[in-house]
């Protein structure tokens, strides 16, 4: 297992929840929750600058089947942008299904109401999303999920536009 600090991202329409794990990469806990817009690329590389991150995980929204949808396609051109920004630091696509929903029954069952939720699932959501990277790389010894490539040059130095 590699050592460092992940963070994970949960990329919603319009929000983002950030996880991150302790630097022996065992245990993911929430950050904070990003209002999509005009600075979220730029909180987001903050967030790993400040936590010196390795590496960070982006959940990839698959169907059951496995197949890719327009939530899948939206969440590859944010985490292209992303890799821009965050270029040299990786970003990884992972598999994301069901993290919201277990993250909603985690929820639950520790007592917290649906209207109370809504503040903190994306952020949950971004702790399973990570755990299950975490624990994946763990059992296999591999990095998880695929690793973006930023084209040289197209790294943007000044954090282009999180829109």
């Amino acid at each position: 297992m590699r050592s460092g600090v992940r963070i994970g991202v949960d990329v919603g329409s319009v929000r983002i929840g950030v996880a991150r794990s302790d630097p022996s990469g065992v245990l993911a806990v929430p950050v904070e929750t990003v209002r999509r817009g005009r600075d979220d690329l730029d909180r987001i590389a903050e967030i790993a600058a400040e936590h010196e991150a390795i590496e960070v995980v982006v959940g990839l929204p698959t169907s059951l089947s496995g197949r890719e949808s327009h939530a899948a396609k939206a969440a590859r051109e944010y985490a292209a942008r992303l890799a821009a920004r965050l270029a040299p630091i990786p970003v990884r696509l992972v598999d994301e299904r069901l993290t919201t929903v277990t993250a909603q029954r985690r929820l639950r069952s520790s007592g917290i109401r649906a209207r109370q939720q809504r503040d903190i699932i994306d952020q949950a959501a971004a702790v399973e999303l990570l755990q299950a990277a975490l624990d994946g790389e763990r059992a296999t010894g591999r990095p998880p999920g695929e690793c973006l490539d930023v084209p040289e040059g197209r790294a943007e130095p000044n954090g282009g536009t999180g829109a």
